[in-house]
């Protein structure tokens, strides 16, 4: 790992706009509109997973910071693997939740 910690922390970089972006998007646009819905269940989804989301988005944002620099990946490279693990597993639990459910529900109002 420690010889591809320069590729690594690079998609890092960028794999964080991206997630950066997509969480403004939901906090300015799906999660007012869910709020909105006259459908108390919808309402009631958006804001468990608007909560949830801050939680997960703390904890992405926090292992960002933290493994910004390659110099910092080739340093800990089984300390980076642990916690990458555990923050994109959590990412993908919330992503399959939230084509299992959230969108679903956004969809039906």
């Amino acid at each position: 790992m420690a010889q591809n910690a320069e590729s690594i922390a690079k998609n890092l970089m960028g794999m964080s706009s991206v997630i950066k972006l997509h969480l403004a998007a939901e906090d300015q646009a799906l999660y007012p509109a869910l709020a909105k819905s006259p459908s108390a269940n919808v309402a009631k989804i958006g804001k468990q997973f608007q909560d949830e989301m801050g939680c997960i988005a703390k904890v992405y944002i926090a292992f960002a910071a933290e493994w910004l620099t390659a110099a910092k990946i080739a340093s800990k490279p089984d300390e980076f693997k642990n916690s990458a693990n555990l923050v994109f597993k959590a990412l993908h639990e919330r992503i399959q939740k939230e084509e299992t459910v959230l969108y679903p529900a956004a969809e039906a109002v």
